[in-house]
């Protein structure tokens, strides 16, 4: 029997439409969407088709760019720096994604300057930060759009503003809001992946503003507009098409079930306390931490539930939370802290069920 899966940020179930979607590409029809006979052609529509629906998301007037993954987008975009004449610094908020964080760290190397924009413990970028860090020579301003470990909204619109003035592109990783809230409408680039949407791994996707340039980051025969050689696969497209116009769709239906089961664990987990903005946060993350508290042995303990103590990708690393410890948390309140993701398929039983597991297995260790 799986366990009550309440890690919705890691990953996401493949939705059941999204599967029928995915069926035909994987069968029959598998012409190579780049060949130019009827069955390339067939499956070049369902690149396109799953590229407008995508695109019915994103601000007008860009374009779609298909990836493997949110971390190839998020590279694929900030290779853009390398197009700004003149300018050589990169500002990126403290609290990013290792996908943007580690990249920006890594061009540092490579003739950059990178500065790591802090934030109060709320989790919210300070704005006067990043005020006095942009210049002529800044290139890039990145801030994700929700974040993936604390669930805080960054106030993008105001970012993308300041960086504009500044002359600078500015690149959101939109990979835990995209298809959930508003999307930011001056934002430059935009990162977002399937598997977050309850459509399939292995694909992701960036927009890109009308006018801006971007290097390619793959090289080969010139497919996906030039800039990411290789054959697309048009399952993976139609299945990420299909969980984006999906996420359009029951819009407003998952953010009331979502906020429901957010709000019956904030009174379950009532003696826990909140990492992170308690107002400016996606109702679908819940990061707590209970005082004395050792994570690694409650998830141990509690085999009935699937949750996290933070991002996925870091999970293996054995480094404590860049995000928690950017909050000014102790190395103890960060070994006590975990995340819970609510999400579409979770029931109200899963919630109350699961507080039950964590919350005896928690008083049976502090006791």
């Amino acid at each position: 029997m799986n366990p009550i899966y309440l890690d919705n940020q890691a990953t996401t179930p493949l939705a059941p439409e999204v599967f029928d979607a995915m069926l035909p590409w994987l069968k029959d029809n598998f012409g190579n969407p780049h060949s130019p006979h009827i069955m390339g052609r067939k499956a070049a529509a369902a690149v396109e088709l799953a590229r407008d629906q995508i695109a019915a998301l994103c601000p007008p007037g860009g374009r779609v760019i298909f990836t493997g993954s949110a971390t190839e987008a998020i590279n694929l975009a900030m290779g853009a720096v390398r197009t700004q004449q003149g300018r050589a610094e990169i500002a990126v908020v403290d609290t990013e994604h290792a996908a943007v964080r580690d990249t920006a760290l890594w061009y540092g190397t490579q003739g950059f300057e990178t500065n790591l924009l802090p934030v109060d413990t709320q989790g919210l970028l300070r704005l006067e930060e990043l005020e006095a860090c942009l210049g002529p020579q800044t290139a890039l301003v990145g801030a994700m759009l929700v974040n993936n470990e604390i669930g805080v909204i960054q106030p993008v619109e105001q970012i993308a503003a300041m960086a504009h003035r500044a002359g600078a592109l500015m690149l959101c990783d939109a990979v835990q809001g995209f298809g959930r809230i508003d999307i930011p409408q001056q934002a430059d680039m935009i990162a977002l992946s399937g598997h977050k949407i309850y459509g399939p791994k292995g694909i992701g996707a960036l927009w890109v503003r009308e006018g801006i340039d971007i290097p390619a980051l793959i090289h080969g025969g010139g497919q996906e507009q030039g800039v990411r050689s290789g054959t697309l696969s048009p399952a993976l497209c139609a299945g990420l098409g299909a969980a984006a116009k999906l996420c359009a769709e029951r819009r407003e239906q998952d953010r009331e079930h979502i906020v429901s089961l957010a709000d019956r664990a904030r009174d379950l987990f009532g003696d826990w306390s909140v990492n992170g903005s308690l107002d400016r946060r996606y109702a679908g993350n819940l990061n707590i931490r209970r005082q004395g508290l050792d994570v690694a042995r409650l998830m141990s303990d509690v085999r009935g539930v699937a949750f996290s103590a933070g991002s996925a990708c870091a999970s293996g690393s054995g480094r404590p939370s860049h995000v928690l410890a950017a909050l000014g948390l102790a190395p103890g309140q960060i070994k006590s802290s975990i995340r819970l993701g609510f999400g579409r398929y979770n029931s109200m039983k899963d919630i109350e069920r699961a507080a039950g597991l964590i919350n005896q297995a928690a008083e049976n260790q502090l006791s």
